[in-house]
C-alpha cells in the first residue's frame, strides 16, 4: 500500500484523512502500516476518489522472492 506516499505529498495527516473520507483512524493506520488483512472495495474508490487517483497510485503487487 503507498498510502503514506500520498499522504505525504498531500501534507496530510492519517487523523485528518479519516475525518475527511469517513474511513476510521484505525483502518487508515493500518493501511498506511500495511498491517491490514484486506481492503475493501469501497475503501479503495473512496480514497481513489478523495486523492483523484487510480489504484495503481494507491496500491502495487511485489512478487514474493
Amino acid at each position: 500500500m503507498k498510502l503514506h506516499i500520498l499522504l505525504n505529498i498531500h501534507r496530510l495527516s492519517q487523523r485528518e484523512l479519516s475525518l475527511k473520507t469517513g474511513i476510521r483512524f484505525e483502518t487508515i493506520n493500518k493501511y498506511t502500516n500495511n498491517s491490514y488483512k484486506y481492503i475493501s472495495n469501497e475503501h479503495l474508490n473512496t480514497l481513489c476518489e478523495f486523492f483523484n487517483c487510480s489504484i495503481s497510485d494507491l496500491i502495487e503487487h511485489i512478487k514474493d522472492s
